[in-house]
């Protein structure tokens, strides 16, 4: 069985950060492993609270993991601080991890801030160089780009520009969106594809980006090509809105195991 390493936040309502990656993981048929950065109170109508864990801490886990059971490959989602980021990139780089999704995590699902000042150059600087493959949405291509993006031009500009000077694919989503889901994935070789998709009628989002993401990482941790990864990643949470989960007060999560539930109910 091949594994896949997810470093993240917790998220306490289970809809996000670790908990969306280790279902999605699951999901995949393969092993899941997980390093904390940070604890979170929330649920889906927000955040309370956020406690980032030590550095020192981050880096043991990760030291833990790869000494024992070597992920096929990596997941790297919400790090809040610029010194977890240089945390996680010496240990990687000491281990010689491979294939590594970067989700740039900046605001959740409503709205609160879950990254702290530094964090945007420290990604820029020393994690996106380890990429494979990078996955912001509207919002965080607007700050890695550091311009609007308020067409499909824009959208497909960014991710060339951001691939060109991280040598990594780039997946912009366009989730944010009122009428479509179309994403546009620009890769180092300056290949440029657009997966483009209707917008279903959900407001149950939280936890997207992340399972997306991980997802991403499943495919090639099983030695998919990044445009193969991406496009049955993209179908995944894609079924995951479709099951039209309804859990909380606020936007609440995907079904991680619709797929499974899809082939149960065939049996």
């Amino acid at each position: 069985m091949r594994s896949v390493l997810t470093i993240a936040g917790s998220d306490s309502s289970g809809g996000a950060g670790i908990q969306a990656d280790i279902k999605t993981i699951e999901a995949h048929h393969l092993f899941a492993q997980s390093v904390i950065t940070a604890l979170t109170a929330q649920n889906t109508m927000g955040v309370s609270g956020v406690l980032d864990v030590p550095p020192d801490f981050v880096k043991q886990q990760i030291d833990a993991v790869l000494a024992d059971i070597r992920p096929d490959a990596v997941k790297i989602g919400m790090v809040s601080s610029a010194s977890i980021v240089n945390a996680i990139v010496e240990a990687l780089v000491r281990h010689e991890a491979k294939r590594i999704v970067v989700d740039p995590v900046m605001v959740a699902t409503s709205g609160a801030d879950l990254a702290s000042d530094g964090v945007v150059e420290a990604l820029r600087a020393k994690l996106f160089p380890l990429a494979t493959v990078i996955t912001p949405n509207i919002p965080e291509a607007e700050v890695l780009w550091g311009a609007s993006i308020d067409s499909p031009d824009a959208q497909e500009q960014a991710a060339v520009d951001i691939a060109r000077l991280a040598d990594a694919a780039v997946l912009v989503k366009g989730g944010h969106g009122l009428s479509d889901a179309n994403d546009v994935l620009a890769e180092a070789n300056g290949e440029v594809t657009w997966l483009r998709a209707p917008r279903i009628d959900n407001p149950n989002t939280h936890g997207t980006g992340c399972t997306l993401s991980s997802a991403i990482a499943c495919g090639l941790a099983i030695g998919q090509s990044v445009g193969e990864a991406v496009r049955e990643a993209k179908a995944y949470v894609t079924g995951a809105l479709s099951a039209q989960l309804d859990l909380g007060h606020g936007s609440g999560p995907l079904d991680h195991m619709w797929n499974q539930r899809a082939i149960a109910s065939l049996s």
